[in-house]
């Protein structure tokens, strides 16, 4: 951020559409697209598969620190992330590490970008002993035995999660997910790709399935995050239903963000605590808060407080696959970029959806948890569907290298899911079919189903 531009945040907002030309400024023009990656990872002992403490991972953060460019990140004296010049390292609640990659041209760049982070933290978590699973849950260790990252917004999040739902602290410390960023034209584009990237949920949790296992036991669901995340805290997570409505505009967005209760405001470094009561953004913006006014950087904070299926921060974030091994990750933005960036992969998501009833698609949306690919709606399958919309994928990522958008043919990335997609047999499936024997033995199957090292 620019200092002006920096300066403007810190104005009053005076009107609404302040707050919708927030959400624009990340509109692009066409030639101008690009895709952003960020994976979780969830950290272990290498020797016992218990999570990681903050006293490790601070090491692995230590060590890389200097490394390639990477600057570390302080709250206070505590070691917390890595800022790179394109790309960050950040760390969440239960010590999930996350790459936030560079915003690429394409998946290629994103892949060099990512292969160059698991060398570096798989050299260094070697040494050690620890690793990095691609994983949506944490296999082992329970709840109470993973600590918090000492980070003052999760110190604020974690007490409030005990009052939103019965299973907000099990999303901060033990879930870990994989999110792309993608661009839009202008209002009506990103409407559109808002409201396809919803449909895709279902999908995207299904065939993206990857977190069966709850300490160290099948938990009855094949994306058991799916089932986390639907009950954390439904004033900020799952479907924004509004924004179906083929009528709703960015509007409807805002309407959404302002009536979800405030976390905290910034001030002068320190966040301030507004979790005792239900303190909308909406009524910061009418009545203040202590004497002072709403201001954009206040509800930048906000919107990244917000966790449904897709948001906007200020390029469209889809959040809806688990955590994956390192093949499948690329998979995730090359889906999401084939899909949305083509009109007729737009049309033809339309076509399976629009009609549909939303008790039904909400309906689909919770089986997705648990029955992944043989997830039922009237029309058929989310196998079915999936077999429908990879091919259009394929072919909008080809069709975005003839023309010139993208520096290489992506649609590479999308080869892992061929046998996925014709079996129906989920990678969460597979690792429940061999999931037997003794502590070790299920520690080594996880080593060879999700280690995220570049081995």
């Amino acid at each position: 951020m620019t200092p002006q531009a920096s300066e403007q945040s810190q104005q009053p907002i005076e009107n609404r559409q302040q707050l919708i030309d927030f959400l624009l400024r990340g509109a692009r023009p066409r030639q101008d697209w690009g895709v952003g990656l960020e994976s979780e990872k969830v950290v272990v002992d290498r020797q016992t598969g218990e999570a990681a403490d903050y006293k490790q991972i601070r090491e692995l953060l230590a060590r890389l620190e200097g490394v390639g460019g990477w600057e570390g990140i302080y709250e206070q004296e505590n070691l917390i992330g890595l800022q790179g010049k394109r790309s960050s390292v950040t760390l969440e609640p239960g010590g999930q590490i996350e790459l936030s990659g560079r915003f690429c041209c394409d998946i290629h760049c994103s892949w060099r970008d990512l292969g160059r982070y698991r060398h570096q933290i798989a050299s260094a978590g070697q040494e050690l002993g620890l690793a990095f699973f691609g994983l949506g849950v944490h296999p082992f260790s329970r709840l109470d035995e993973i600590g918090w990252l000492p980070k003052a917004r999760y110190g604020i999040m974690g007490p409030y999660m005990l009052r939103t739902g019965d299973m907000g602290q099990r999303m901060m410390k033990q879930s870990a997910g994989t999110q792309v960023n993608l661009d839009f034209s202008d209002e009506a584009d990103c409407l559109r790709k808002l409201r396809a990237a919803q449909w895709l949920a279902p999908l995207s949790y299904a065939l993206f399935a990857n977190s069966p296992i709850l300490e160290g036991e099948p938990s009855g669901f094949l994306s058991l995050r799916g089932e986390i995340w639907s009950r954390t805290d439904a004033d900020r997570c799952g479907l924004i239903l509004q924004m179906f409505a083929p009528e709703a505009g960015l509007d409807r967005f805002v309407e959404y963000a302002l009536d979800v209760p405030l976390y905290f405001l910034q001030r002068e470094h320190q966040l301030l605590d507004l979790t005792g009561s239900r303190f909308t953004f909406r009524q910061y913006l009418e009545s203040g808060y202590n004497g002072g006014r709403a201001t954009l950087a206040d509800w930048n904070l906000h919107l990244s407080t917000l966790f449904p299926e897709v948001r906007l921060r200020p390029q469209i974030e889809v959040r809806s696959a688990d955590s994956l091994p390192p093949a499948y990750t690329a998979s995730v933005a090359a889906l999401y970029k084939g899909l949305l960036y083509s009109e007729p992969a737009l049309a033809k998501i339309e076509a399976i959806f629009a009609e549909l009833p939303l008790s039904d698609f909400q309906q689909l949306y919770r089986n997705s948890w648990r029955d992944g690919l043989k997830a039922r709606f009237p029309s058929g399958t989310l196998q079915e569907v999936a077999a429908t919309l990879l091919p259009e994928a394929v072919q909008s990522l080809q069709e975005q290298y003839v023309a010139g958008l993208s520096g290489a043919d992506e649609s590479q990335f999308l080869q892992p899911l061929e046998e996925i997609v014709f079996s129906g047999v989920t990678l969460a499936e597979r690792l429940l079919s061999r999931w037997q024997g003794s502590r070790q033995e299920k520690l080594l199957l996880l080593f060879e189903h999700c280690d995220f090292s570049d081995r």
